[in-house]
């Protein structure tokens, strides 16, 4: 993950900053208050981010830094990079989590009543809470239900958006609860999950924009070969390595963010500018955009000329909950559609046409959500307790994929990290001074490629336009959302041995 950056410079009358952000006009928005500058005194250009992952989708101390030194500097340019050490403290980290989960059922699954209760820390100084109980609202259709959220106020700096969104640790307890009702009541965790399906949303009495859940599930089933899995844990040994294969679901709420606006620009011989203040943050936005309005305006892509990131270009919101492409592309579409009106087929060079999206999906008559299946195979090594995931897959309901290349390599990346998260990633703090111990990469480790062998992500052929125009639904997010609970369920049906925390690391397995 790239560290964040800032160059700023101050003319006496304009504020420059080039920053490594995920979102331009909430950095002026936020700043100019602060530095006592009205907004069109600054203007923030990102470009290129070189990679967020949420850490970057608000400013944080390192910009506000930069602009009051380059304030005392008229003329000069400064530069911050925050090293890796320092990010703990200046960019936010993600929060520790705690749910306990409780759950009553028929002895053949059926669930009569779901408990989430979800605890994370934060700062004295500001509030931040996880969505972490939130999915378990939606996704069983349990007739009585409640989730409770709580922070624990710590004199430690404040957390933010990191690596996952708050329904992945919510998805991990979830999963892996509902994997223990499935041997309390011998019954496939698939077929647990069936049995369990709301016909509506349960929270809201909403239907769902199109609920896949239990197409992904069988169809990932199918593509990975669940029915030769032997029904007892630990009944499957390779020579010195205990095998065993576990599911979870995954899901995550069709964001959109209204307000977002989009300009057209006709340039002369049949080409168009197309600008909106949004940022690629390295998940192809720059593409799907170029996509999404060669689309709208019936022209070639190579015919479309996109500007974005910099806040000169009109109002985006933040590259972030899975949102962005969602947003500005129907801020695309919508000032695509009102150029045709306003100026035809053949327009001259020189027109314009702004729009704003509006609050296009359908949240008044539908449950807009999206979901999957993720399936893991594991192995853990009967004198060592060490685990490998040998194979992971995953299979989603997103709506349309509007490029698959670069969907493929997120949802990939999004497994990769969930595998990280499940096996890996683990921070220490010091207890006398609350400051994180593990501030670099040889301490805190992450998965790599070699750390799985046989890796897919596939998808459901479906189009959903009660959430955008384009029949589109982000995917950011949601391959992250229960992969560890998959390869948690793996380790316990390869050696019987039930792990309730993260990582999952070889010493729960030593005593087996």
């Amino acid at each position: 993950m790239e560290p964040h950056a800032t160059t700023a410079q101050w003319d006496g009358e304009l504020l420059t900053l080039h920053d490594s952000t995920q979102a331009v006009h909430a950095v002026r928005s936020t700043l100019a208050p602060v530095l006592g500058l009205e907004p069109p005194q600054v203007r923030v250009l990102a470009p290129y981010v070189g990679g967020g992952f949420g850490s970057k989708g608000l400013p944080h101390a390192p910009e506000v830094a930069a602009a009051l030194a380059a304030l005392a500097l008229p003329g000069h340019p400064v530069r911050l990079a925050v090293t890796r050490q320092q990010m703990f403290a200046l960019t936010g980290y993600r929060t520790a989590t705690r749910s306990r989960v409780r759950l009553g059922a028929e002895p053949d699954g059926t669930l009569l009543a779901l408990r989430h209760d979800a605890t994370s820390q934060t700062s004295r100084i500001k509030e931040f809470a996880e969505q972490t109980a939130t999915a378990a609202r939606m996704m069983a259709a349990a007739p009585h239900r409640a989730t409770t959220h709580r922070v624990a106020a710590l004199d430690v700096a404040v957390p933010s958006w990191m690596r996952a969104p708050g329904e992945m640790p919510g998805m991990h307890a979830h999963e892996v609860a509902l994997d223990e009702l499935a041997v309390a009541a011998g019954v496939d965790p698939i077929d647990l999950r069936e049995r369990n399906e709301p016909e509506v949303d349960p929270e809201t009495g909403k239907p769902f924009n199109g609920r896949r859940l239990v197409e992904c599930l069988r169809l990932g089933a199918e593509r990975f070969g669940w029915s030769e899995r032997p029904a007892e844990p630990r009944a499957r040994a390779e020579g010195d390595w205990w095998v065993g294969t576990g599911v979870a679901s995954a899901t995550y709420p069709m964001l959109f963010s209204p307000g977002n606006t989009a300009r057209v620009r006709s340039l002369g011989g049949g080409r168009y500018g197309v600008d909106v203040g949004a940022v690629d943050l390295g998940t192809g936005a720059r593409t799907v955009l170029v996509q999404i309005a060669a689309d709208a305006l019936r022209v070639a892509p190579d015919c479309i000329d996109l500007a974005i990131g910099d806040t000169d270009l009109p109002f985006a919101t933040v590259a972030g909950g899975s949102s962005g492409t969602s947003s500005w592309g129907s801020a695309i579409a919508a000032a695509a559609q009102q150029f045709r009106h306003d100026h035809g087929d053949s327009p001259d060079p020189g027109l314009h046409t702004e729009a704003a999206s509006g609050a296009y999906p359908d949240t008044d008559g539908h449950a807009l959500h999206s979901f999957g299946a993720v399936f893991a195979e594991a192995r853990v090594h009967r004198w060592t307790g060490e685990v490998r995931v040998s194979r992971l897959h995953g299979v989603y309901s997103v709506g349309r994929v509007i490029n698959p290349m670069t969907a493929r390599s997120q949802l990939l990346g999004a497994l990769t990290m969930g595998l990280s998260a499940a096996l890996f990633e683990e921070g220490w703090r010091d207890p006398r001074t609350g400051h994180v111990v593990t501030q670099d990469l040889a301490t805190y480790h992450v998965a790599a490629h070699a750390d799985v062998l046989d890796l897919q992500a596939e998808w459901l052929d479906e189009e959903d336009h009660l959430s955008t125009p384009m029949g589109s639904r982000g995917i950011g997010e949601i391959g992250i959302v229960g992969t560890s609970a998959a390869v948690a369920n793996a380790t316990f049906h390869a050696t019987g041995v039930r792990v309730r925390s993260l990582p999952i690391t070889a010493d729960h397995f030593l005593d087996t």
